[in-house]
């Protein structure tokens, strides 16, 4: 009986650090993947507000060119920088 307690034992314990190690790989997966996601929509969010600064005047066609040229180019930049990893 003692020796059948005793590899219960060992089975739980190797099972619970199965567990443990796979719930915080998934945790840094979804950490990564998550900010990924949250610079795209950041980058996406930019553009859409500098859009409207400058459909109410606040800045010249030029500022706007020249901005919306350096977010899309960052934007597209992480689009592929991302599909190359997944």
């Amino acid at each position: 009986m003692n020796q059948e307690f005793q590899t219960l034992t060992q089975a739980a314990m190797l099972f619970a650090a199965i567990f443990v190690m796979t719930a915080i790989g998934l945790a840094v997966v979804r950490k990564y993947r998550g900010s990924a996601a949250d610079d795209r929509s950041r980058s996406s969010e930019m553009i859409s507000n500098f859009r409207d600064l400058h459909a109410e005047g606040g800045l010249s066609d030029e500022e706007f060119r020249t901005i919306k040229t350096k977010l899309a180019s960052e934007l597209k930049s992480e689009l592929n920088s991302n599909s190359g990893n997944g």
